[in-house]
């Protein structure tokens, strides 16, 4: 089950369309979907739990919390709207493109995917550009 809440004025279009998307993804890297909770919110939303939960002062895009056990899903997933249009700016590309790339990022994590390194962080990308060109 995907759950999509909302502690700012964004909501998210075609929810039933991006879960779909979510849980092929997760099906197709071999793991089982239980249930993710993801949260669209502000910048000092998330940073507050950044400093309060990672001890980083910073500012982020996403953060998530990982309960997953083996290959069965189960998390939660912040993600600061304003930092993804902030960030879509930065890149250049659409605010729903980098929006959707920031919400398979959370869910690759969970599938084992790392991006800590720069080898770990082009292998991520890349799952991120095959999971975006099939959501169409």
């Amino acid at each position: 089950m995907i759950n999509f809440n909302y502690e700012t004025e964004f909501k998210l279009d075609s929810e039933d369309h991006i879960s779909k998307w979510i849980s092929d993804a997760i099906s197709s890297e071999d793991h089982k979907l239980e249930e993710i909770n993801y949260v669209f919110c502000d910048d000092d939303y998330l940073h507050k739990l950044n400093v309060e939960f990672l001890n980083h002062d910073t500012l982020t895009d996403i953060i998530s919390f990982d309960y997953s056990v083996g290959k069965i899903i189960q998390g939660d997933i912040f993600v600061s709207v304003e930092r993804v249009a902030e960030n879509a700016k930065e890149f250049k590309v659409s605010f729903e493109e980098e929006l959707q790339r920031v919400i398979i990022h959370g869910v690759l994590h969970y599938c084992g995917y790392k991006d800590k390194s720069a080898e770990h962080a082009k292998v991520m990308r890349e799952r991120e550009n095959h999971y975006l060109s099939q959501l169409g």
